[in-house]
């Protein structure tokens, strides 16, 4: 995500390196290879245009204290007028009103069911609310039962009526039993269409009009870049819609739709998709993604993700059998599960500042852990807890249960008792911090 974008914008900062103060002359330099970098990442030309001259005003009116370079002020410059181009600050979805009506709207093959499934997994899991999902796709077969088949792994009841093909029916019906069975959240997943197909649009309308929904959000694939944006416009002319929701993130795109769809509609960006799991999704916050953008990371998110899935208590019991040389493979194991729930390995490294540069061009793949989960696996539970037990023989039989080497389980075992002793020596370091310093463990691999 923004890779290229972050390179472009990195080589064109350099023209300011060394400089001694700032100029009309190497600013029009630097912003004419800026401008070229946003275009390239599909940002409208007009959007594009407005933001260099926004930082070439605040640049050439800004007197360069000694302690800082000019190079350093101007990234700063572009950094709070990325924020400000994104939104500014992060727009929390609105959840005040009972039942809380959303309304999911957006192109055929955007993402609008399966991000109706995230949303229902955000608010039941991280806001504590009782959520019913509304399936009113009566055009696509398979629509319904996939919405089923996403409620059944929330534990999140779906009302659908498979015999109606009146969506507005179906949405009044379902805000009726919603008010009463007292569900905090109504999501009302809705057809796909086309803003140019006339007889859908009325239809989302007069489904819009008929449940007064609390926010409506547009879904849009991130990929189709400059195409998303233009949608949207169509889109908000005929819904005036609350909010926008990028699906794939975390795919191969040039950011050109985040950096301009707010622009453009004048309508925040509330959240992203950011994986294929139901807890992919992400409130979008415009600083923390400035920060990416420029390669400064984003370790308050890092942190976020680490709090939603490390418990506290269990944390304090790990640090306890830390401090009386008792931590064990099943322990071990616990936690490498706990960090594979925070989302792609690859996209959390990003988040450490530099990090995610260094590992540009270096493929982690999800299973990087896969190998040392095998070997756990293949131990006994009395060996899980006392590694000591492992002989020749064991470790032999490990090594055939798990597909792996002889050598393999050796260094493993040899790496986890070296790691415990250092975690015994500095209680309290993160696993992280532990796992950094030993890079032949390390499961990203080598360069």
């Amino acid at each position: 995500m923004f890779e290229n974008l972050s390179d472009r914008l990195e080589r064109s900062f350099k023209i300011l390196k060394g400089e001694g103060r700032i100029t009309e002359i190497n600013v029009a330099e630097t912003l004419k290879d800026v401008r070229r970098a946003l275009l390239d990442a599909d940002v409208n030309y007009k959007v594009a245009k407005e933001f260099t001259n926004r930082v070439k005003e605040k640049a050439l009116g800004q007197n360069v204290l000694t302690a800082v370079k000019p190079g350093q002020l101007f990234v700063k410059i572009i950094h709070d007028e990325l924020t400000e181009l994104m939104g500014g600050s992060a727009a929390e979805l609105r959840t005040d009103e009972r039942p809380t009506v959303i309304l999911m709207s957006g192109l055929q093959g955007s993402g609008k069911t399966t991000m109706s499934g995230k949303l229902a997994y955000f608010l039941k899991n991280k806001r504590n609310k009782r959520v019913l999902l509304v399936a009113c796709d009566v055009y696509r077969p398979a629509a319904i039962e996939q919405l089923n088949v996403l409620g059944s792994q929330l534990d999140v009841p779906v009302f659908s009526e498979p015999d109606s093909t009146d969506p507005v029916a179906i949405a009044t019906h379902a805000l009726a039993e919603a008010r009463q069975k007292e569900y905090g959240v109504v999501i009302v997943d809705t057809a796909g269409r086309l803003a140019v197909d006339e007889q859908m649009m009325q239809e989302i309308a007069a489904i819009k009009n008929a449940i007064h929904p609390t926010e409506t959000l547009f879904v849009v694939d991130s990929m189709t870049g400059q195409d998303a944006v233009n949608t949207a416009k169509e889109f908000n002319d005929r819904l005036d819609f609350d909010g926008v929701v990028l699906t794939k993130l975390d795919g191969d795109t040039r950011g050109g739709a985040a950096l301009s769809i707010r622009t453009v509609v004048q309508k925040p960006i509330k959240f992203i998709g950011t994986g294929e799991k139901l807890e992919a999704l992400d409130i979008f916050h415009p600083e923390r993604m400035a920060d990416r953008i420029l390669g400064m990371g984003d370790v308050v998110s890092l942190v976020e993700r680490a709090q939603e899935q490390f418990d506290e208590a269990e944390a304090r019991k790990i640090q306890r059998k830390i401090q009386k040389n008792q931590f064990d493979f099943e322990d071990f194991l616990n936690q490498i599960q706990q960090i594979k729930k925070m989302g792609n390995i690859k996209d959390l490294a990003a988040m450490i500042p530099g990090v995610g540069k260094a590992l540009k061009d270096i493929d982690i793949d999800d299973d990087a852990f896969k190998s040392i989960e095998a070997m756990i696996g293949s131990m006994t539970p009395q060996e899980r807890h006392r590694p000591e037990l492992l002989n020749t023989s064991r470790r032999t039989r490990i090594a055939r249960g798990s597909g792996t080497t002889l050598q393999e389980v050796n260094r493993f075992i040899k790496q986890f008792e070296q790691m415990r002793k250092m975690m015994k020596a500095v209680t309290g370091n993160k696993m992280a911090n532990m796992l950094s310093r030993m890079p032949n463990m390390n499961p990203f691999g080598k360069r």
